[in-house]
């Protein structure tokens, strides 16, 4: 399922005020029920339509070494994912997985 834009949530709730069911209005915007639910329930409660903001999980690199180990990488080719992790520390002075 697509997720909606914050026109397209404005346009279902413009949908749900004209007087159109929830079904028809998922339908038309090619959502679950749900979706459309929670939006109308949403709009009273914050005065918005716009994501709610999440903590997401913390980043263990800047963005400046982010950059640095893809320009590494792509001067050497060569170069392993847990070489650079070695030679990088991530915030704090952690060590970073070769994952990241």
């Amino acid at each position: 399922m697509p997720r909606l834009s914050e026109v397209d949530r404005h346009r279902a709730l413009g949908l749900l005020q004209a007087g159109l069911p929830i079904s028809e209005v998922s339908l038309r915007m090619n959502v679950n029920r749900t979706t459309i639910f929670r939006l109308r329930q949403r709009l009273p409660e914050t005065d918005t339509v716009s994501d709610r903001s999440c903590s997401g999980r913390l980043r263990s690199t800047t963005q400046r070494q982010d950059i640095n180990l893809v320009r590494n990488h792509m001067n050497n080719r060569f170069l392993s994912a847990s070489a650079s992790s070695r030679q990088t520390r991530g915030r704090n002075n952690q060590r970073i997985s070769a994952n990241t």
